[in-house]
This record gives C-alpha cells, structure tokens and sequence, in this order.
C-alpha cells in the first residue's frame, strides 16, 4: 500500500492495531449499510473491552449482534435497541453500559466530531433523562442542553464505491451514518463493494474525500434483510 494507494488485501490489515478497549464507530442502520466483513473479522480476533457507536447493534446473529453476543462490547452508544435481544438482555441486566442518545443528536455528535467542534446545544431532551447531569443554558427564551462531540479509534465504514485513493460513494439509505462517521475516526477503514481506478469517480458525486480514509478493503456482502414480509397466499 503506498501513500496515495490505500487499498489493503486482507482483513487483518485492515484491521492492524485494533486492541482491547478502545473507541469504534461502526456505520449503518440496522443492517443497512454495516461493514459485514470487518465486524466479522473483529469478533474473530476476540478484542473485548470495546466501546462501540453505533445508531443500534442490527439483531442477535449477525452484524454488532455477534461482538455482543461474545461480550467483546462493554460500552454502546446507541439511539435505540432495536431488533436485537441480547442488547436488550445485557442493558436490562446491567452487564453492559448504554449511553441512549437521541438520533439526530447522536448524528450531530459525530459530525462535530469529525469537524473539530468540541460541543454543541441542542433543544433536544431538555428536561428529560437525556439532560440530567449536563450543563444547560436559556439562548433567546429556550432551553438548551450541552452535548459533547464524539469521535473514535477506528471508524468502520461501509461504501458502495470506492477509489484507490479512498474517495467514496454511499448508494440511498446505506449512506446512512456512514459519511459522518468517515470523518470522525482516527484510522477510518473502508469495506467497500467495488473498488475502482482514480477518475473513474466523478468527482461531484463523492460523497467523502479520501483525505478522510486510512484503509480501503474489497468486501463481499449478505445484504441480510432484518425483517422480512411477505404477503401471504
């Protein structure tokens, strides 16, 4: 891999100097747009202590599901549960630490992360749980509450295009978190489903500059549907 190539071939390339208990930013909604293979390859190599951010954690068996199941996540930043018991399980039971946090505040907590701002106000949740314990201030007759920025370690990003040089595209809703969160890792690693030669991009149509990525991988995808409905004969 050269300065401007950053293409790796292999997930644990990818994934070198990932360690117990650090910070990670995984992309996705649900399982839209999640980076399937590097998850994968994260319970694999058995790190534990690991704070994970993420809109939620998908469903038991698949996705954060498994980092869960294997209690390799000890801290999870998320907006809601979701479809995942064992989340539910471990946050009732208070074997894992759950900081809930509204979407878009949570989306905007990345954001500034990744563009340096420290904090921020929000109306949102003042006067509710979200607020309790964080600096609050009257600006032009509301109420706002101080939110923190975030960012991480690692950032795992999933991108549908991707150019050597780790310029990406996101297609509809797999964009998701993924974007923000590009920015706001300290190495962003990047599974993506094609990979293509500087210039084939359009460079109107990136979505994050490649100034933002470490590690660009080639990934092979389920797609797994989180729930399925059919109509019935």
């Amino acid at each position: 891999m050269t300065r401007l190539n950053k293409v790796v071939g292999s997930y644990e390339e990818a994934l070198a100097g990932v360690t117990d208990d650090l910070t990670i930013m995984v992309g996705g909604f649900g399982l839209c747009g999640i980076p399937e293979g590097l998850i994968a390859h994260m319970v694999a190599m058995k790190v534990k202590g690991l704070t994970a951010i993420s809109n939620n954690a998908g469903v038991d068996d698949f996705g954060l599901g498994l980092l869960l199941q294997n209690r390799q996540i000890s801290t999870m930043i998320a907006s809601y549960v979701g479809e995942n018991a064992t989340f539910e399980q471990q946050m009732l039971s208070g074997e894992l630490n759950v900081i809930l946090t509204p979407q878009g505040t949570l989306a905007e907590k990345i954001r500034a992360g990744g563009a340096g701002i420290p904090a921020f106000f929000t109306a949102t949740g003042y006067g509710t749980p979200v607020a309790e314990g964080k600096e609050t201030r009257k600006i032009k007759g509301r109420h706002y509450v101080l939110e923190e920025s975030l960012t991480a370690d690692f950032a795992l990003i999933r991108a549908w295009k991707a150019d050597t040089m780790g310029n990406l595209l996101f297609r509809k809703t797999a964009a998701n978190f993924n974007p923000m969160m590009a920015t706001a890792g300290k190495i962003t690693v990047v599974e993506a489903e094609e990979i293509v030669e500087p210039g084939e991009l359009d460079p109107d149509h990136i979505h994050t500059p490649g100034i933002y990525v470490d590690r660009v991988i080639k990934g092979t995808f389920e797609k797994r549907i989180e729930q399925r409905t059919v109509k019935a004969d």
